[in-house]
């Protein structure tokens, strides 16, 4: 019941995150004016505004000038529903998944922001600090687990100082965003413990490194080419918040440690 509470949730969300994903790198308000076609500005009626099945009733058009919108909004909505049923399968505190739910919400969002502009936009990894402390730290009291609310802020100072020494060793590597977000991503790693950090670090870099290996094999980039780097930390904390501990439990057990 939880799992298809959350991933129906998850849908609600996704079709907020939406406009999260177009207005906040355009510094828009994301209350006003309401949803609105960007052809014609129909405000968006209630019924055409359900997350998945609106867009496939109006088969992909507006309903008022009948111009193409994107598959993308759906894939937004119904990846997040899945996303969040996921999460609520693999978090075991069900006092913690709220901040879990909090963090793939973000995710979604700066991922797709990244890829779109190349930047995270302050007005997300900022404030996703104090919410993931607050977040968590309930979490913590209600289980009884101050350990794992010390181990979380560990977590997250040690990722930033990693990242912002990185930055600062070869700046033109990656950007300052990548480092305020590899702070949010080890505070809430750090709370699941120190396997699901090391896993989420250390998959981001691989995913990273592995991407632009094969575009630059695949000449579809150059050793220069500027690429987004946040979307490949995201992918490699989800992967270690859903199986960072099997992952470094098969590579100890095959490496003999």
């Amino acid at each position: 019941m939880v799992v298809a509470l959350a991933a129906v949730f998850g849908l609600l969300i996704g079709s907020f995150l939406n406009v999260v994903i177009w207005r906040v790198p355009r510094n828009e308000s994301l209350v006003s004016p309401p949803s609105h076609c960007p052809r014609c500005d129909a405000p968006i009626k209630p019924y055409d505004n359900l997350p998945v099945v609106s867009w496939l009733l109006l088969r992909g058009k507006c309903r008022n000038c009948h111009a193409a919108i994107s598959a993308r909004y759906p894939l937004v909505e119904l990846v997040t529903g899945v996303l969040f049923g996921g999460l609520a399968a693999s978090v075991d505190s069900l006092a913690a998944l709220p901040a879990y739910l909090y963090l793939g919400a973000i995710c979604v969002a700066l991922a797709l922001i990244d890829l779109d502009t190349k930047r995270l936009p302050n007005a997300i990894t900022l404030p996703s600090y104090g919410v993931g402390v607050v977040l968590l730290g309930v979490a913590a009291l209600a289980d009884d687990d101050v350990d794992a609310f010390v181990r979380a802020l560990i977590g997250m100072a040690a990722l930033y100082g990693v990242y912002f020494l990185l930055v600062f060793a070869y700046p033109a590597g990656m950007g300052f965003g990548d480092v305020k977000l590899a702070g949010v991503l080890g505070l809430y790693l750090g709370y699941l413990g120190w396997s699901e950090w090391f896993v989420g670090w250390l998959l981001g870099f691989f995913l990273g490194g592995f991407f632009g290996v094969a575009a630059i094999l695949a000449r579809r980039a150059l050793r220069k080419t500027q690429v987004p780097y946040g979307p490949f930390m995201i992918a490699g904390a989800l992967i270690a918040v859903f199986a960072g501990g099997a992952i470094a439990d098969a590579y100890l057990g095959v490496s003999g440690v």
